[in-house]
């Protein structure tokens, strides 16, 4: 289900600035190879995740080595989104591992991961950890240990360590990562990386530049755009492999932005990519209508995102629905089963580009209100919910004469101009962003802008908290829809 409040909502403390986008169609990964012999039996992993895709074989986190050539060890997601931990010889002979019986399937939030090994350790379950958000993993469906003094060919001379692939394999991670840390000779614990926050209780990072990273250790905080793979400690820097400037974010574990939700379509053929900002309808019958969601929801307040239309705008449809759940004869209902036609059955509000046309709550008529589409047109969508209304923008420029920050005047707005009421409460006040298309035999792709964009912006404009990246000046009072604003207003 999408979030009303996703987690790592935290508004004060140490921030993190930026995470690298991985995605695997392009076989993003970053990697580096050891001139030199470090610590092959203590050392500690640490990285924080959002993932953008479940269900997918094998999607390496981390590893060292490669499998059946070298000494090899990793750390990745499981088909069935669970957390794998493992250690191989040369040979391909399994020395270790560790597969969580708890699943990860929010890609709504992020994860703090941790792996840790000291082989050197009296104690056989001590010699391999797994922590999770702060907290020890001690549910597992397979547990086997290294042998005590086991040398697991990490920090070792000419082995490679990837980040986001396993080395000679096609094991692609997609999703986010943030704060990527190697300690070469120190069994850390998770205080070294974080802290429970004493009023959440949420589970946040502090600051790890004082550590202790050792010969082959690093840190990577995904600062410099232009060289997203820099230690920040100082040592060798990772080669970017496919990863550019428009990979580095602002979605991050302090900082959490929406994207659309992986979870919630209508079938398969339906395809997200670039960490779930990129939507493609399918061209199937069946998928007739299809939409994505974003992944937070809000119920008050004033919010701004923007959709770059990049294949057939001409039948797209961008706007808003708070109706996520209903029945089989076309509402739209949870677990990928019938997520769509939100400007129809669900209770939704839809910009259509073939005419800049409004199609709103259960209606099959169209109110005219702006201008049509072009291939890379971007639709700005400023939702005020403190006035229940709702106003679109073609490449900075408000339809309909609109004006967002009119207040309770609503002028220009869909509402003031004819269209259906946006409502409030509880159950019926929860917007969520959404895209579809209207045309059953052709592919409509999008690009979602929550505040941290997948394309390059020419211009750059946060909002008033100085949160999200814009092509277009973000409305006076508009927010981006990340856990930073919805602390305060969401």
């Amino acid at each position: 289900m999408p979030s009303i409040l996703s987690a790592n909502t935290l508004s004060s403390g140490f921030n993190v600035a930026n995470s690298c986008r991985f995605n695997s169609g392009s076989s993003d990964n970053l990697q580096k190879t050891p001139s030199g012999d470090g610590n092959k039996t203590t050392f500690s992993v640490s990285t924080w995740v959002k993932r953008s895709k479940l269900t997918a074989a094998h999607e390496s986190i981390w590893s060292a080595g490669q499998y059946q050539s070298t000494a090899m060890v990793q750390v990745f997601f499981e088909s069935d989104d669970t957390i794998h931990v493992s250690q191989f010889n040369a040979g391909g002979g399994q020395q270790a591992r560790l597969t969580t019986n708890r699943l990860f399937r929010d890609v709504s939030a992020w994860y703090h991961i941790l792996a840790v090994w000291d082989t050197t350790n009296g104690t056989e379950a001590n010699r391999l950890k797994l922590y999770v958000n702060g907290v020890q993993e001690t549910s597992f469906s397979t547990a086997a240990y290294p042998s005590q003094n086991d040398n697991t060919g990490a920090n070792t001379t000419d082995i490679p360590i990837t980040i986001g692939n396993r080395q000679g394999h096609s094991l692609f991670f997609n999703g986010y990562q943030c704060e990527c840390v190697l300690l070469d000779g120190t069994a850390a614990t998770p205080t070294s990386f974080g802290e429970f926050d004493e009023d959440s209780g949420i589970w946040k990072p502090i600051d790890v530049s004082g550590l202790t990273f050792g010969t082959n250790g690093y840190y990577l905080d995904f600062e410099a755009s232009d060289n997203l793979g820099n230690d920040a400690n100082g040592g060798t820097d990772f080669s970017e492999n496919n990863l550019t400037a428009v990979d580095q974010s602002t979605d991050t574990c302090t900082n959490n932005f929406a994207t659309f939700n992986g979870s919630l379509k209508q079938m398969s053929t339906m395809a997200l990519t670039e960490g779930n900002l990129q939507g493609a309808t399918s061209s199937s019958h069946e998928a007739f209508f299809g939409s994505f969601f974003s992944s937070i929801g809000v119920t008050t307040g004033k919010w701004y995102a923007e959709f770059k239309c990049t294949g057939n705008a001409n039948v797209v449809y961008v706007g808003i629905s708070n109706n996520l759940e209903g029945d089989a004869a076309g509402n739209v209902t949870v677990g990928g089963l019938k997520a769509f036609t939100f400007a129809y059955k669900g209770n939704g509000w839809a910009y259509y580009g073939a005419d800049g046309k409004i199609a709103h709550t259960n209606s099959n008529t169209f109110l005219s209100y702006g201008a049509a589409l072009s291939n890379n047109d971007i639709v700005g969508v400023a939702l005020d919910l403190d006035n229940l209304e709702i106003y679109f923008s073609v490449n900075g420029t408000f339809q309909n004469s609109g004006d967002p920050t009119s207040g309770a005047s609503q002028t220009g707005g869909v509402v003031t101009a004819g269209g259906a009421a946006l409502t409030s409460g509880a159950n019926s006040g929860t917007y969520y962003f959404c895209v579809s298309d209207n045309d059953q035999s052709t592919v409509c792709t999008v690009q979602a802008n929550f505040g941290s964009p997948v394309h390059s912006i020419s211009s750059g404009n946060a909002d008033a908290n100085g949160h999200g990246n814009f092509e277009y000046a973000v409305p006076s009072g508009y927010l981006a829809v990340c856990t930073k604003n919805l602390a305060e207003s969401g």
